[in-house]
């Protein structure tokens, strides 16, 4: 499958996947403030000039967000991104279970808004299973 990246610095790798739509974040490390805002506005970037609607985060080695990047998340960021057509989230949950907790709240506020989401423990089956929405 065809990738393109996006983004690779010291914090995420994020690709693009044209073929199926599917942008794809890897976060190396704790990612938080305007560098965890950049990167979820550059995948609103690719969502809007290619059309995308699928989103696969994996987050194994990210930790809980301060209040103020999830307040942003949540009422600047999930609302354009829907607008722009996210129809479908894969999450690979962090190993530390502050952030699975993070993740979860994420989890079950985005769906409660009409997302689709599926939680894995991996990537790969993260990916599969966004290949076949």
């Amino acid at each position: 499958m065809e990738k393109i990246t996006i983004i690779d610095n010291e914090f995420v790798t994020m690709w693009y996947y044209p073929d199926k739509k599917i942008i794809h974040h890897l976060f190396h490390q704790f990612l938080y403030g305007q560098a965890f805002r950049d990167t979820l506005n550059a995948g609103l970037d690719i969502f809007k000039k290619y059309d995308a609607h699928k989103w696969l985060s994996d987050d194994r080695h990210n930790a809980a967000l301060p209040k103020e990047d999830v307040d942003w998340a949540q009422t600047n960021w999930f609302p354009r991104v829907m607008n722009a057509g996210w129809k479908f989230w894969a999450v690979v949950m962090p190993e530390q279970v502050i952030g699975q907790m993070n993740m979860k709240r994420f989890v079950k506020n985005y769906s409660e808004q009409g997302l689709i989401v599926q939680v894995f423990g991996d990537a790969e089956a993260a990916l599969t299973w966004l290949q076949s929405q």
